[in-house]
């Protein structure tokens, strides 16, 4: 398999998009060096993608509209080579969360035929190879806050607010996560 892939600037970070002959195979976002990143997606794939610039062209100008809050979905064609099982399912139930609003892992777990599987889905939440496009930005905690979003939980209230203000939702602010607590005696 022939994997290539792209950079592109946004706000919440560098998106590293790669691109399979079936589609957006990952698109990863970081703020630290993009190699160890690619190191990642490497590893997983077992085959180093090679840099073509402007593969990601039609991407780049979805992302470049959706941070300016006039796209609300992306059209883009996914390879979902990097996602097997409930993870899958899990993924493409949060499909369905409409633009601007948000659901609780139990609701997604729902959707995807397995109630009790909330725990499952913050897996495959936090393992996602779809940044963004998969918007597992709009899945919270069942309390309603916001909880983790990869390394960067600043992204992810950037994106939901992004969202409730492009989207006129009546409610534009998630209140803050409590403070996390140390398990330790």
């Amino acid at each position: 398999m022939t994997l290539r892939y792209d950079l592109i600037p946004t706000p919440v970070g560098t998106a590293i998009a790669v691109l399979s002959d079936a589609g957006l195979l990952a698109l990863r976002f970081t703020s630290d060096d993009t190699r160890w990143a690619l190191e990642m997606l490497a590893r997983e794939q077992g085959v180093v993608p090679d840099r073509a610039p402007g593969s990601a062209d039609p991407l780049r100008a979805q992302l470049e509209e959706y941070f300016d809050g006039e796209r609300m979905a992306f059209d883009v064609d996914l390879d979902w080579g990097l996602t097997r099982g409930f993870a899958r399912e899990a993924l493409q139930a949060v499909c369905d969360i409409p633009y601007g609003e948000t659901a609780s892992y139990g609701e997604v777990a729902a959707r995807a035929g397995r109630p009790g599987a909330h725990r499952a889905v913050g897996t495959a939440c936090r393992t996602t190879p779809f940044s963004l496009v998969v918007p597992v930005h709009r899945v919270v905690r069942a309390d309603g806050s916001l909880g983790e979003y990869g390394s960067d939980p600043g992204a992810k209230r950037f994106l939901v607010d992004l969202e409730r203000r492009a989207s006129g939702a009546a409610s534009a602010v998630i209140p803050p996560a409590p403070a996390l607590r140390s398990r330790r005696p």
